[in-house]
């Protein structure tokens, strides 16, 4: 192996303060093991909007104690710079988040700063709600959210106004990720880094309050028989908690996914977008005959929702037609405030908005855009993420829409209808809008941005036979939205296509819409797009 690859080696060795890693590095360098060397020596792991994520493993390239402590140095230098004195560290149950929970504690309590730390694994709700409802300028949580069992992370939440951008316990925008970023490059030491032990930990009384605020979402609960899986996450206590306080009977769990297990055992990938992470809890729901499945993603800031659909069986609903669920139904009750959606996100929402004469705002891709719309009422994303109660959680939450739903499926129950009887309703007055993502999995990053280039050179003139009528390159944006890496395609008729990569995985995600008055007409042109699309991205 190369001389000053070792020597860059063996200087992480000596100055990692875990000596369970340490010891993996020089067993690695003793059996010249240059495969896994090179695989934890290929760059700090990347600090961006959404914190840091990658697999837990020693060295710079993976999560472990001494990226995490150098990493919360850096935040300590971005706050400093700006007088920002305090923060609360939160975290779920992966694979070594209790350790990174505490490297961090250590050093921001060795710096000086006013330190809390949430006392048991908990939704990153809570936490996002914690920084808030505690003032306190800075929110981490360490999760990996639904990635894989090898990840873990930390996102990264800001409390008040920061750089003229008010965030109210919302996640980092750029560009306070490259600012955070290059505060992280300057630091040449993990082992040095001043640490102290005298952190508080949170009094669980903010728990209860975050408990009976949520619970406010459902002011007339009904008697439906409901199934919840928390996917080995951390949801469970919390939602039961909120169910309970509500008045509800509460969810029949899936026990085989009901407690926290980092190794998610069940499912392939621990994401309810992911096909059959939702099967064990559609199976319970044809055992018991359930009316109504909710699932959660491991850190509970996602909701997945499942129906009986007459024709077909139990299905999950899309995301965008979750979001169309809850913006009509918050547009009945309250005119007032802002409705906002991301752009890979479906057009009906917007409808919905003008019809009741709400302002409207699309954003980029990802909550940390839709937390910043100034006077929220409502804010979705199509994967799963969805903001009901604004006030509560500036964030996406997992727990609040699993409560707003099953008080929406009850009050329709009452009236004998169902969710879809709604959606119909929707579909009637705002056309049908088909969406469905496609996404492929690659092996790194790199090859997203590849394949992504290779479109932006040779751009799709036809796709299923239809014309390309329009094609925006997002990196070069001109409705006034910031730059994104992606690109936006309209097709002759109401179609459109946006290609960008994942904002937290090595995968290329491709979102289709098709609006028609007919839906049989809408879903007969998604499957004539699905396999061109799919050739185009592969």
């Amino acid at each position: 192996m190369d001389k000053q690859f070792l020597q860059a080696v063996n200087e992480w060795i000596l100055d990692d303060p875990d000596p369970v890693s340490a010891a993996q590095l020089q067993n690695w360098v003793d059996t010249s093991n240059e495969l896994e060397l090179k695989t934890s020596f290929n760059g700090f792991l990347e600090f961006g909007t959404a914190g840091l994520r990658g697999p837990v493993r020693p060295g710079p390239s993976g999560m472990n104690r001494a990226v995490v402590a150098r990493t919360s140095a850096g935040i300590v230098a971005y706050m400093k710079a700006r007088a920002l004195t305090s923060v609360v560290i939160g975290r779920d149950a992966r694979h070594g988040s209790y350790e990174f929970a505490l490297e961090a504690a250590e050093i921001f309590s060795g710096a000086g700063l006013t330190t809390v730390v949430l006392s048991h694994p908990l939704p990153t709700p809570v936490l996002a709600y914690a920084t808030n409802e505690l003032g306190c300028d800075v929110g981490i949580m360490v999760t990996a959210s639904h990635n894989p069992p090898q990840d873990n992370g930390l996102k990264v939440y800001l409390g008040g106004t920061v750089d003229s951008i008010t965030y109210r316990g919302s996640q980092i925008t750029s560009p306070t990720d490259s600012l955070i970023a290059q505060e992280i490059s300057k630091v040449v030491s993990a082992k040095n880094l001043p640490r102290a032990n005298n952190w508080s930990t949170v009094d669980d009384q903010l728990v209860v309050n975050y408990i009976s605020q949520t619970a406010q979402l459902a002011k007339n609960p009904g008697t439906l028989k409901i199934v919840y899986t928390a996917m080995h996450g951390v949801g469970k206590e919390t939602l039961l908690a909120v169910f309970k306080k509500a008045g509800f009977d509460l969810p029949i769990l899936v026990d085989a996914q009901a407690e926290p297990d980092p190794n998610f055992p069940t499912v392939a990938f621990p994401n309810p977008e992911e096909p059959g992470a939702m099967d064990l809890a559609i199976e319970m729901a044809q055992k018991t005959n359930a009316d109504l499945v909710i699932g959660t993603d491991p850190d509970a800031d996602r909701c997945a929702v499942a129906v009986k659909d007459p024709k077909i069986g139990w299905r999950i609903l899309h995301g965008d037609e979750l979001g169309a669920v809850f913006a009509h139904v918050i547009s009945q009750r309250n005119t007032s405030g802002v409705f906002a959606n991301s752009i890979v996100s479906s057009t009906v929402v917007k409808k919905i908005a003008e019809k009741h004469s709400i302002k409207f705002q699309e954003v980029l891709t990802g909550f940390k855009w839709i937390s910043k719309v100034n006077n929220l009422s409502f804010g979705y994303e199509e994967a799963l993420g969805y903001c009901v109660d604004p006030l509560t959680v500036n964030d996406k939450d997992g727990i609040s829409a699993a409560i707003f739903i099953a008080q929406i499926a009850s009050d329709l129950a009452r009236n004998s209808k169902t969710i879809l009887d709604l959606l119909d309703e929707i579909w009637n007055t705002y056309g049908y809008h088909a969406t469905e993502q496609i996404s492929i999995r690659l092996k790194d990053l790199s090859q997203v941005k590849e394949l992504l280039n290779s479109l932006r050179k040779n751009p799709p003139q036809k796709i299923a036979g239809r014309q390309v009528t329009l094609l925006e390159d997002l990196s070069k944006p001109k409705d006034g939205l910031p730059p994104t890496d992606g690109l936006r395609m309209w097709l002759e008729g109401s179609i459109r296509i946006i290609i960008r990569p994942s904002g937290t995985e090595p995968k290329l995600k491709c979102y289709i819409e098709v609006i028609e008055i007919n839906k049989e007409k809408a879903v007969e042109i998604l499957n004539q797009l699905r396999p061109p699309l799919k050739e185009l991205l592969s």
